[in-house]
Formats: C-alpha cells, sequence, structure tokens
C-alpha cells in the first residue's frame, strides 16, 4: 500500500511562500553568510526552520516580509516563532496543521 506523504496543497503553497520570503529577507537584511532550511513532515503537521548566521534583529513589526508570513500561516491556523536576537542570527520555525 502506498501512502501520499504530500501535505494538502494550500500547506505546500505556504510553505513554498514561507520559504521564498524567508531566504529573500536573509539575502536583503541579514548580511549572514550562510542559511539552513529544514522541513519536517509528521503526520498532522509540516514543520519548517529557516536560520541564519546574519546580524539578527528581525523585527515582525517592522516591514512586511515577516508580517506576511505570519499571516499567511495563521490563515491555516499555524504557528509562528521567530527568535531574532541583536548580533545572534535568525531562527524563523513554522507549524503548519496538515492532517493525519
Amino acid at each position: 500500500m502506498e501512502i501520499d506523504h504530500r501535505a494538502p496543497a494550500a500547506v505546500e503553497a505556504a510553505a513554498y511562500f514561507v520559504v521564498a520570503e524567508a531566504l529573500t529577507n536573509i539575502a536583503k537584511h541579514s548580511g549572514a553568510r550562510s542559511g539552513l532550511v529544514t522541513v519536517r513532515r509528521e503526520p498532522a503537521r509540516l514543520t519548517i526552520t529557516v536560520r541564519d548566521d546574519g546580524k539578527g534583529g528581525a523585527d515582525p513589526d517592522r516591514g512586511s516580509g515577516l508580517a506576511g508570513i505570519r499571516r499567511r500561516v495563521a490563515a491555516l491556523d499555524g504557528a509562528t516563532r521567530i527568535d531574532s536576537p541583536d548580533g545572534g542570527g535568525t531562527t524563523l520555525e513554522v507549524e503548519l496543521p496538515c492532517g493525519s
């Protein structure tokens, strides 16, 4: 029996948006030398983590990139966490529900 491991189309679209926007933010604003994207699928959720070694200080209340990610994720009842201490790089973690 073959099991379909793909997430629903809306979740896949949101995941694509999250990764594309996060990588754009790294390239434009972080001053990072490197970034890492990790995507993990569990039966009921998709977790995306994007990390960089940039200058930190990312603020979702300034600008539209991180705010757009939060809005897109919230529309699917997902969760967004941002850890971005000044001088310490940025970690963005998104969890999107995708059924079991």
